[in-house]
Parts: structure tokens; sequence; C-alpha cells
């Protein structure tokens, strides 16, 4: 597993969601249950019921795992999450189904909220093979939280930079560097 300023990754995530909410999950595929299971992570770790659905998969099984009836969701390879913009994200989401960033047209399904709400209709496009999230949000109450507001806390918009490649790796260490610990997500 990858590090990043001398932390694991996911266990980054983790202690920054920590910071939000008692309950942690990770949700993972059946294979890579035991090499996460060996991490000694203080969060349960459940396998994914819909393999090979993608994230939206993964998504159901979270939210579905979950005791509490919203689940913050992100994604496990996000090192710079803004934990102020995520309290914020949080506390708008009462009466909605989904709250979501839209930043340039773009959304951040992996860096949103989710209501139980949402069970049976993510159920429905699952078993339909329906993967793309524009149909979620089509039939949910959605609550799009707009770039001016991620801009307040977060103007850079590094909580949705992700690590795919060796090259994002390498970005993201320097970022780190240059930000320091704790210096992006003003706690």
């Amino acid at each position: 597993m990858e590090k990043i300023g001398g932390e694991r990754l996911v266990q980054k995530v983790i202690n920054d969601v920590h910071q939000i909410s008692q309950e942690v999950l990770v949700v993972t595929s059946k294979e890579q249950f035991a090499t996460i299971a060996s991490l000694d992570l203080e969060v349960r770790i459940v396998v994914d019921v819909y393999p090979g659905k993608a994230a939206f998969g993964g998504i159901y099984t979270g939210l579905a795992t979950a005791t509490t009836n919203y689940g913050l969701v992100v994604a496990c390879d996000m090192p710079f999450l803004n934990i102020n913009l995520l309290n914020y994200m949080v506390g708008v989401a009462p009466g909605y189904d989904v709250i979501i960033p839209k930043v340039e047209e773009k959304i951040e399904p992996l860096h949103a909220v989710y209501s139980k709400n949402c069970l049976t209709t993510i159920k429905r496009l699952l078993d339909n093979n329906i993967l793309q999230m524009l149909q979620l949000l089509d039939l949910v109450k959605t609550r799009y939280v707009t770039e001016e507001e991620v801009d307040v806390f977060d103007p850079e918009h590094l909580s949705f930079f992700n690590i795919n490649t060796i090259e994002d790796f390498n970005k993201a260490e320097q970022l780190f560097k240059k930000l320091g610990d704790g210096a992006h997500k003003q706690s």
C-alpha cells in the first residue's frame, strides 16, 4: 500500500473521515479483503456485494451496511480531503438523498453524502446493469454543492484529487511536501 508523508494513503483517508464520523467502513473486493484486513485499520471492512459494478456497487454496499441514515462516501485514494468541506456537506444533508459536488460541470460521486433512501433506487439500477451516477441523481432528491460553495473551503479543488497513476502519486507527494500535513484540511 502506498504511503504519502510517511502514512499509508488508506490510513490517511480513514483518519480524515474519523474526524467527521465515529463509524468508518472500508468497502473492498473479496480478492482484496485479506490485504486490507492485514493493515490492522480501526474500521469495519466489508466485501462489495455487487462485484464488478464499479464504484456504484461499493456505494450501495457501504450505504446498506452503515448503521446511520446518511453515509459520507470518499475514495481511499484521495489524500487531500478537506474536513471543513466534508462537514459542510454533511450539514446540508437533511432533506436530501444525495449531496454531491459539481465543479466545472463534473460531479464527484466518490466525494458525496448518500441517504439510505437511495438504496432501493441504486439496487434497481444495479440489477439492470445501469452504472451511470447521473441516472441515480435524476431519480432522487439531489443537492448539488456548487463550485462557489466548494471554493469557500477548497479553492484549489484538491479534495477531489485522487491517485490513479504513478504520475498522480508523484504529484501528490510534491503537493504534500508543499502543503505540509494538515495544511489543506483546515480542521
